[in-house]
């Protein structure tokens, strides 16, 4: 093995292990970010059971995880698979787009940016990507941080978006990012009209409620055996909770026969005795029976609009198009395989922002190819 063979493959195993250790680090952003706890502070990794810091020796990527048997040293409590499995999707994703997109190492000036911008892409997608499977929710921080990182890295890489010129590159980008913006509201927007509203009905009256266990934290809405925090029946001020209660308590005064319409921070009941009016503020027991309720629910998150517009930032405008229809038929044959098995209820809640990354990356490495072969079936490209 010559001297520049040693070289090359040290250089593909420390981008891999690079790729690793980024995937360590997405682990803490992930656990950490939704809960509010800052990912410096404490600068080490820590057991989400015992709470006792992790030491460096313990915390080397893929590595600790395959010699610890899944375990923490300390207090023994099981690892999940999937801090494991990041760390080895960040290492390859790295890896490859290094394959694809670098080059020899002398022409590191070259083609190093590129490789830089799509290792900071893939890991705000792997990041938003799991926080969003546990959370239901998307980051500010990582949609529009990454727009922000996506228009700048626009000017200084344009072949990004597919253009040579900076100013182009950042325009481009800019407008991309506003084309997935539109469309992908406007898809909100109809969802919410289409299939807005989720109705039950009941043959026995079922006991519900709204409660707050933590005043830190938003009111729970509970029904039989279904729970829902406020954040999910509530993402608009034009959002109604409608029920039909056979029997109802507000503070102390009980309504028989009663229909309730309850927004965001009030509510109107109509009953035999008339209509009033209730700030949610103000009300401290709120229960009764239901014989049907009505809940708001919502197509997509806006956090799935912000997504896009930051994929649209860092890919342009053809890889918006590309990846709205490749992450609907993703998500559809995703959904719908698992309940036509039983394996997942029909109204079971689905995060889209995995598919929207899936298909991001998809376009990043095969999109011009894939596109090439659509024009050529379609007989628009000679």
């Amino acid at each position: 093995m010559t001297r520049e063979q040693l070289l090359t493959g040290l250089l593909h195993v420390i981008v891999f292990m690079l790729g690793a250790g980024i995937g360590s680090f997405l682990n803490v952003v992930i656990y950490r970010l939704p809960l509010g706890i800052s990912v410096n502070n404490p600068r080490r990794s820590f057991c989400p059971h015992c709470k006792k810091q992790i030491p460096f020796w313990r915390n080397i990527p893929i590595f600790s995880w395959l010699l610890l048997r899944g375990k923490c040293a300390d207090c023994g409590a099981p690892i999940p698979f999937r801090y494991f499995f990041i760390e080895l999707l960040t290492g390859v994703l790295f890896y490859l787009e290094f394959r694809v997109f670098g080059g020899q190492w002398e022409y590191l000036s070259a083609w190093g940016p590129m490789v830089l911008l799509c290792w900071i892409f893939t890991a705000l997608l792997i990041a938003g990507t799991f926080i969003d499977f546990d959370h239901f929710i998307l980051p500010h921080e990582i949609t529009i941080g990454g727009w922000v990182v996506g228009l700048l890295g626009s000017f200084w890489v344009p072949e990004m978006v597919g253009e040579t010129e900076r100013g182009r590159g950042i325009l481009i980008s800019f407008i991309s990012s506003c084309i997935a913006l539109g469309l992908l509201w406007a898809v909100v927007e109809l969802g919410k009209l289409a299939f807005g509203r989720l109705k039950e009905v009941f043959e026995k009256p079922q006991s519900w409620s709204i409660s707050q266990p933590d005043e830190e934290k938003p009111p729970v809405f509970k029904c039989g055996e279904t729970e829902l925090p406020w954040a999910d029946i509530f993402t608009r001020a034009s959002d109604r909770l409608l029920i039909k209660a056979p029997q109802l308590q507000v503070n102390d005064r009980n309504f028989t026969d009663a229909s309730v319409e309850i927004k965001m921070t009030s509510m109107k009941v109509k009953s035999g005795a008339g209509e009033e009016t209730f700030e949610l503020e103000k009300v401290t027991k709120l229960e009764g029976t239901a014989l049907e309720i009505v809940i708001p629910r919502e197509a997509m998150g806006f956090g799935d609009v912000l997504l896009l517009a930051m994929i649209g930032a860092f890919l342009g405008w053809k890889a918006v198009l590309f990846v709205i229809v490749g992450a609907s038929v993703l998500g559809t044959l995703c959904a719908v395989l698992p309940r036509l098995i039983g394996k997942t209820e029909w109204g079971a809640r689905i995060p889209f922002g995995p598919y929207l990354a899936c298909s991001a990356l998809i376009w990043l490495f095969y999109g011009t190819q894939i596109l090439d072969w659509y024009l050529e079936r379609m007989h628009l490209r000679a």
